[in-house]
């Protein structure tokens, strides 16, 4: 079996508000959409993030913009004014949804 990276299909952006990091993930196209749509589930971003964050992680749907966004909690180390992270705010933590391997159709 085959794979594709979630960054072949979309791409990425995160932040913060907390200790709790947003990433969202928007497609390129409808196919994009419909692959992230279908693999790209909860339990499979708690597992990329999981040496980060203890979770747990809510999936929401945007279908207007072929969009998933992912709520991560407790996953900055206690947020902007107590982690010692160099990126205390997440802005980068949307790197690592775009390195899921996601299964081919």
């Amino acid at each position: 079996m085959t794979s594709t990276r979630v960054h072949d299909l979309a791409h990425a952006r995160s932040g913060d508000k907390g200790n709790t990091s947003n990433v969202a993930v928007i497609a390129y196209d409808d196919a994009g959409w419909q692959r992230i749509r279908q693999h790209l589930t909860a339990e499979r971003v708690m597992a990329a993030y999981a040496h980060l964050a203890q979770g747990p992680v809510t999936r929401y749907e945007v279908p207007n913009l072929r969009a998933l966004n992912f709520v991560i909690e407790k996953a900055l180390a206690g947020g902007v004014t107590r982690s010692l992270r160099l990126d205390p705010h997440g802005k980068t933590l949307s790197a690592i949804v775009l390195g899921i391997e996601l299964p081919d159709d």
